[in-house]
């Protein structure tokens, strides 16, 4: 099997492309040949061609998105590039489902494709300091000027390594996120104080738990020191782009830890606050529900 992308300088769009394919065929066609050229003949002779072209034709398996009108959008006005056309036809055959595809294409695909169509706005985090983003990631694998042999292909394939880790790992977390929401849901039911959510392993609550109006405090197991089981106390926002609690912890357990935090708590096995308050934790899950209830 053939895949054949362009040559020279890559990014985010064509490596994850590349990377997309591999996981989809690697174990049905042992090893696909990577060529990456913008020789006109050679690129006739792919199986797959991507992000070069100039066609986009999804049963001939051409996905480029740089031709006259693009290769379309999303419903929400998203463009196609590369990465997202491959995902489009072979993202439900690696991911499992449909549900996982589309979450994957939400918290991946899409930024990579708005990014490599020039559509869209990278804002600053805090002041001037950007978010270090997944194409900034695959850029930097690029040679540099200093390079006296620019050796694309090498590091092309070693960017390709990493974004099909990066992918798999999306999937997987994916499948994570959606399997949890039952529990979820069981949870905020079976809770007597709504305000205090106790769950009995760690699941994805964070963009979950936050529809529901009540919950101030999620209490989880983690691994902690030496295989211990610890119980982590953390607070519930509104919007997890931000870092606004719904409740901050108790201002006066900001930093503190072990006797420290003990004294200031009154709880016999409590651990640590983050000086941020939106953490804390305990050796039990009675002593985290203490916390919880004293954070009031």
């Amino acid at each position: 099997m053939k895949i054949i992308t362009h040559n020279g300088n890559f990014h985010a769009d064509d490596v994850f492309g590349v990377a997309t394919l591999l996981l989809r065929f690697k174990d049905e066609h042992k090893e696909p040949k990577i060529i990456r050229t913008r020789d006109v003949a050679t690129i006739k002779t792919g199986d797959f061609v991507l992000d070069v072209g100039g066609e986009y034709d999804a049963g001939r398996n051409r996905f480029d998105h740089h031709q006259i009108g693009g290769a379309g959008k999303r419903a929400n006005g998203v463009p196609y590039a590369s990465f997202g056309l491959i995902w489009k036809k072979f993202g439900v055959a690696i991911a499992g489902s449909s549900e996982v595809a589309e979450l994957v294409d939400k918290n991946l695909v899409q930024f990579i494709d708005a990014a490599d169509n020039g559509d869209g706005e990278l804002k600053p985090f805090k002041a001037d300091a950007l978010p270090y983003s997944v194409k900034r990631a695959i850029d930097v694998f690029n040679p540099d000027w200093r390079d006296q042999r620019q050796d694309f292909d090498g590091w092309f394939f070693q960017a390709v390594a990493f974004a099909a880790g990066v992918l798999k790992r999306e999937v997987e977390f994916a499948r994570a996120i959606l399997e949890s929401r039952q529990a979820l849901e069981q949870a905020y039911k079976n809770s007597a104080d709504k305000r205090i959510i106790v769950l009995d392993k760690e699941y994805q609550w964070e963009n979950y738990l936050n529809k529901y109006p009540e919950p101030l405090f999620v209490i989880v197991p983690r691994l902690g020191e030496g295989d211990k089981i610890i119980w982590r106390l953390g607070a519930v926002r509104n919007d997890t782009k931000s870092f606004i609690n719904r409740r901050d912890l108790p201002v006066e357990w900001a930093g503190r830890r072990d006797e420290e935090l003990v004294k200031v708590t009154g709880v016999a096995d409590a651990l640590f606050c983050h000086n941020k308050l939106f953490v804390a934790y305990a050796k039990s899950k009675e002593g985290a529900i203490e916390l919880a209830k004293k954070a009031f």
